[in-house]
């Protein structure tokens, strides 16, 4: 693969702790899906130009402000439009696909971009119950309960392993068998990362919208981690809001948006991104302000030493061996802007940020996690 183009991987924190991209391909008021996606796709090239490690796309159902309602087809047209980065889905809701078609997409996407893509994997719907009944055609299966036995047949069509007379062991998925992708699980409380840790995989929480349960369910995963082929020691990753501008000033008036968009969405009233204008004149009630400023408080806001220091925060806090950033925003420009300031403060560090010497093995914050790519 040429990676001539690619820039040197974008680290941050004494130890190096790789950078990635979290996208949702948010729809501005006025705007379309398609101007979006357009949007996406060009965010992911400059990521890739700026050194991020990955680049990942959601799966939301019935949301207007939200296009990436496909992540296979989004994560084709992605990995087609850039040469090095890694490709995947942040993630694909388990629960609203049979684990054949999964294995199917996936390893379509394995076989025409082999070793750049993730797979990603969420056991909630990503939508409303009745868009989700709509999706599966019927209510059933709706509950976590059939999230496992949805793993099992999702690796056994990848590899081809079925327990014995498993009615499914006579299905070849193609491509699919011989060519399973990355596979994460994804999670915002404690099941997830049980299950992850259990089944000896690479775990991503979302702490940009579940802050509360990000330590315990990161204790869980390490706690209940078992090794397996594709992981030795845990490796979790943390995904996080980050709103980075030129002042404090600047990047909480951009931070408006997002919330308000947030705010509408729990509200029962899901709408385009508002620009950051329409965000600032709107009347909060004290309710409205309080969830508002509850929600802030977890999320990375500010000039570039104000994020540098909430990154690091978040680094020493949770130890994770990588971390996801998402940025909801209104502009494209502002959100592109948002992560060049990061990738120029993670390329400048402060002296606190250089290598430390290895920490006692047994230490959760020690770097004895297994390096994945």
């Amino acid at each position: 693969m040429d990676d001539t183009n690619s820039a040197p991987a974008l680290t941050f924190g004494p130890r190096q702790v790789p950078l990635s991209v979290l996208d949702t391909a948010p729809v501005p008021a006025g705007g379309d899906p398609a101007t979006a996606l357009r949007a996406t796709t060009d965010l992911a090239r400059h990521a890739e130009r700026l050194g991020f490690r990955r680049y990942w796309v959601a799966e939301h159902h019935n949301m207007p402000g939200i296009a990436s309602s496909t992540p296979p087809v989004l994560i084709s047209h992605i990995a087609d439009a850039t040469t090095t980065i890694r490709v995947g889905s942040g993630g694909v809701m388990l629960p609203n696909h049979t684990s054949l078609v999964v294995a199917e997409q996936f390893g379509m996407l394995e076989a025409l971009h082999p070793g750049r893509i993730d797979l990603g994997i969420g056991r909630a719907p990503g939508t409303d119950q009745l868009t989700a009944a709509a999706l599966r055609r019927s209510p059933d299966g709706l509950t976590a309960d059939e999230f496992p036995e949805q793993l099992l047949e999702l690796s056994g069509f990848f590899t081809g392993n079925w327990p014995e007379g498993h009615p499914f062991s006579r299905i070849t998925a193609v491509p699919g068998r011989g060519y399973q992708p990355l596979v994460w699980l994804l999670g915002s409380s404690g099941y997830s990362a049980q299950v992850a840790g259990l089944l000896g995989l690479p775990f991503a929480f979302a702490h940009h919208f579940s802050a509360a349960n990000t330590l315990p369910a990161l204790a869980l995963y390490r706690e209940h981690f078992r090794p397996s082929d594709a992981l030795e020691r845990p490796y979790a990753m943390v995904a996080a809001a980050v709103i980075c501008a030129e002042t404090d000033e600047r990047a909480r008036f951009l931070a408006g948006s997002g919330a308000l968009s947030f705010l509408r969405l729990r509200q029962g009233h899901p709408g385009a991104v508002p620009s950051p204008q329409d965000a600032a004149a709107y009347s909060y009630s004290e309710v409205e302000q309080a969830f508002i400023d509850d929600r802030q408080a977890t999320q990375i806001i500010g000039s570039p030493e104000t994020v540098r220091a909430g990154m690091a925060s978040l680094l020493e806090a949770t130890a994770a061996d990588e971390l996801m950033l998402t940025t909801m925003v209104f502009d494209p420009a502002d959100r592109l802007r948002s992560f060049e300031l990061v990738a120029d403060l993670a390329r400048t560090p402060s002296p606190e940020d250089l290598p430390a010497a290895p920490r006692n093995a047994n230490s959760l914050k020690a770097g004895t996690t297994t390096r994945i790519p």
